[in-house]
């Protein structure tokens, strides 16, 4: 049978807006139409279906299962619609700024050293890299992609996981030799801990002795905001600061740095995520592409030990 007549991408938007939207007035005045009108073309799509897509009521909507499921698919489609118009109109080739947020580490040790690779693949993306160990809120900087360490708080952000990384304890051959190395959790009293003044940042350090948890309190002459300062602080000798293996086990390779205490090393991981706003269906391509190459290319596994179990 013909389908030609059938708006069937006009339904499935109507359907996706009123959804998105929350109702069927705001839908409405997203797509420049009256409410009857995007009323009657969801009506019409669950009438051919056969099916109910959304339970009305005077107060809210409330999708049904199979309307879940239709929603979820619909965000496709019309996301691979929007993507083939774009590609046609651009050559095929995703184009357009992109602006990363990353912690100062994070950034200049795993994504810096990426981005030539990058750009040799996507020439006619240009990014727009900010380093800050500062949470910023992606919609106030118009930021399309934060890389977020540790546990993420509950928002309207969509996160992908790049992996995690384990922590060490760490301090340059020289501090060794000058105040000696710390054999057991209780000898860090003589020790001076580099603390970090972030706001998020746990003000212990977790070991475990004997199978059971302990924390030692941060207690030294030093704080910073960030650890890229730490390491830094920790190479020249000023005391002892625990950070992520991927910051520094080049540092433990080259022998700038020497891990201590690792039998009292709790083997916890620190989960990496990339946040962005928006569905993962219906991001635009210059963003996608980026998503795409960290989540290929982003390698934390060969750096520190293997996970515990």
């Amino acid at each position: 049978m013909p389908r030609i007549e059938i708006n069937r991408s006009g339904e499935m938007e109507a359907f996706v807006q009123v959804v998105e939207r929350g109702g069927f007035s705001a839908a409405a005045r997203s797509l420049n139409m009256t409410p009857s009108a995007i009323s009657k073309l969801v009506g019409r799509l669950e009438a051919r279906l056969g099916i109910l897509l959304v339970h009305r009521s005077t107060r809210k909507l409330q999708l049904t299962p199979e309307g879940t499921q239709f929603y979820e698919r619909s965000t496709r489609v019309l996301a691979d619609m929007d993507e083939a118009e774009r590609c046609a109109a651009a050559g095929a080739m995703p184009r357009g700024r992109v602006s990363i947020n990353a912690s100062i580490s994070f950034g200049q040790h795993i994504l810096v050293p990426l981005v030539a690779r990058f750009l040799e693949l996507h020439p006619q993306v240009t990014l727009d890299i900010a380093l800050t160990d500062r949470v910023v809120d992606l919609m106030d900087e118009r930021t399309d992609i934060a890389i977020r360490w540790g546990a993420l708080a509950a928002s309207e952000l969509v996160a992908r996981r790049l992996g995690d990384t384990g922590q060490a304890i760490v301090c340059s051959p020289g501090y060794l030799k000058r105040y000696g190395t710390p054999h057991t959790p209780e000898e860090l009293e003589a020790h001076n801990l580099l603390g970090s003044s972030y706001r998020r940042d746990v003000p212990d350090w977790p070991l475990r002795v004997d199978g059971k948890p302990m924390d030692v309190s941060v207690i030294g002459s030093v704080r910073a905001s960030d650890g890229e300062t730490l390491r830094h602080l920790a190479m020249a000798g000023v005391g002892l600061a625990r950070l992520s293996f991927y910051h520094v086990q080049p540092d433990i390779d080259a022998g700038r740095l020497v891990p201590v205490l690792e039998e009292f090393n709790p083997g916890d991981r620190v989960p990496i995520h990339a946040v962005y706003l928006g569905k993962a269906g219906r991001l635009p391509a210059r963003v996608r592409v980026v998503l795409d190459f960290l989540f290929e290319n982003v390698d934390l596994a060969g750096r520190g030990p293997p996970q515990k179990t």
